[in-house]
Parts: C-alpha cells; structure tokens; sequence
C-alpha cells in the first residue's frame, strides 16, 4: 500500500473537488490519497465525491487553517455499477 499526497492548499470550489477526482483516475485500489485543502467547502464537497466513487475517507484533520483528508481507492464498485448502467440505457 502506497500513498499520494495532493496538496490543494489555496484552491476554492470547484477546484478541489475537480483535481481530487481526477487524482484518484491515478490511484491504484488498496491505496491511499492524502488530500490537503485550505477552502472550508472541501469538507461538504469531498465527501460527497467520495459517496459517488464508492471509495472510502476520513478527515485526519480539520483547523481553521487546513483540512486533511485520507481517501482510500477501493475497487470502485459503485463506479463500476453506474458505468454499466449508462452502457445499458444507451
């Protein structure tokens, strides 16, 4: 297991979000990306990428200064499950 940080210090939405999705394009599954953002809607707006992944996170910290995600890649079923059904319906 290996982890890639990303440091998105001073970044505002959409930024964040964008730049974290597209990251973990890169991140093989069983590993990790260590996210480090300053814009306080990173708290609302990871997550909620991470919800349609289907990967899991959790906030190792939170100050007024930063917060620091750790995401882990999983296989992606949820990823995988919705993919399948855009190619089913078209």
């Amino acid at each position: 297991m290996s982890t890639t940080k990303l440091d998105l210090t001073g970044l505002k939405c959409p930024l964040p979000a964008l730049k974290t999705r597209k990251a973990l394009k890169t991140v093989t599954p069983g590993d990790f990306l260590e996210v480090v953002c300053t814009d306080p809607l990173s708290v609302i707006d990871i997550p909620n990428l991470i919800r349609e992944t289907g990967d899991k996170v959790e906030i190792t910290e939170r100050s007024e200064s930063r917060i620091v995600f750790l995401i882990e890649k999983t296989n992606g079923t949820i990823e995988k499950m919705n993919d399948a059904s855009s190619a089913s319906q078209q």
